[in-house]
């Protein structure tokens, strides 16, 4: 059940130390980055979620799948994860009941819904598509501006805004249901800075700021795994070993 993963991540995140316990619990206890499946929409960017559950493994001490999944919001086992990926460049057709029901309760018992539109914020449909599927789910829950000092932007690495393949909107879209943010979404293609194909070459070029922005692009995908999966619990203390690292104090 999803609200066990979800305590469990908190704990891991409390001392954010996960590799030897998970790596003996086996594949089930890795952090898995699963994929939204709707019919007739593909997802654009089939390596980002892989490369981002890698750069997630190396540069923190999260244990991550390296071959995530995908699931129908319907499937009972979008539970085993705290969160999912939903990333499309094009309209789809409304989802059935079960589904819209499947990511009201996911949302609702403490899951985290990343959306990444990949057309970058041109007129796809893909923009639509969505918004109609989150006021299906959560109709009394509005997105809105994530705010520049938000937990998000400093939950591992400190950023001052979003950015993918395009440079995009200056703030990310989210549902808070609480003082958590249980769904975001970004317009900036976070997927195509991310994706790598078999041979480790990114698959697509970064505008306009080149490798800097594609580096800040993979700080964000860290960040909001990071958020997945410890939340605001240390809103307000997310840098304090480091701060008082560089001020010469002790931790």
């Amino acid at each position: 059940m999803l609200l066990f993963a979800t305590a469990a991540s908190a704990i891991l995140c409390a001392g954010t130390v996960w590799s030897s316990s998970a790596a003996a619990l086996g594949e089930s206890s890795r952090v898995e980055i699963r994929g939204v499946a709707i019919d007739g929409l593909d997802e654009p960017r089939e390596t980002a979620r892989r490369r981002l559950a890698w750069e997630v493994r190396k540069r923190t001490s999260i244990e991550t799948r390296l071959r995530p999944r995908r699931a129908r919001l319907d499937d009972p086992t979008l539970f085993e994860t705290p969160m999912l990926y939903l990333a499309g460049d094009e309209a789809f057709e409304p989802l059935s009941e079960a589904e819209v029901v499947g990511l009201r309760r996911f949302l609702e018992l403490g899951g985290f819904l990343l959306v990444d539109d990949a057309t970058g914020g041109s007129s796809s449909g893909f923009d639509g598509s969505v918004r109609r599927l989150l006021q299906r789910a959560l109709p009394r829950d509005p997105l809105r501006p994530v705010p520049s000092d938000h937990t998000v932007y400093r939950s591992f690495y400190l950023l001052d805004r979003p950015v993918g393949r395009v440079r995009g909107p200056g703030s990310l879209e989210a549902i808070a249901r609480g003082d958590r943010l249980a769904v975001v979404l970004s317009r900036h293609d976070l997927g195509g800075a991310w994706a790598r194909d078999d041979l480790g070459t990114f698959t697509h070029p970064v505008v306009p700021g080149g490798d800097g922005q594609r580096e800040r692009a993979m700080r964000l995908g860290v960040n909001l795994v990071m958020y997945a999966l410890c939340l605001d619990y240390k809103d307000d203390q997310v840098h304090a070993p480091y701060l008082m690292r560089r001020r010469g104090g002790r931790p």
